[in-house]
């Protein structure tokens, strides 16, 4: 799963989304870029809803990364 932040999210929001992807027991690999943070998430991520990713304060976008079979 990749999280996209938004341009304008605050370093709480950051952090606030980091401890909520932490508290479901996934980890993540931040990209910091010169206008956009971008989380790499892994884990158990089949059982996070991506709405209820998008619904916290500062998320931009939630992609979801294709499973193998």
């Amino acid at each position: 799963m990749l999280v996209v932040m938004k341009k304008s999210a605050t370093d709480k929001e950051l952090e606030r989304i980091k401890e909520f992807l932490v508290e479901l027991d996934c980890d993540f690999h931040q990209s910091t870029g010169s206008d956009r943070v971008i989380l790499g998430v892994v884990g158990d991520t089949q059982s996070i809803s991506d709405e209820q990713v998008r619904a916290q304060p500062g998320v931009l976008e939630v992609f979801r990364i294709p499973v193998e079979d």
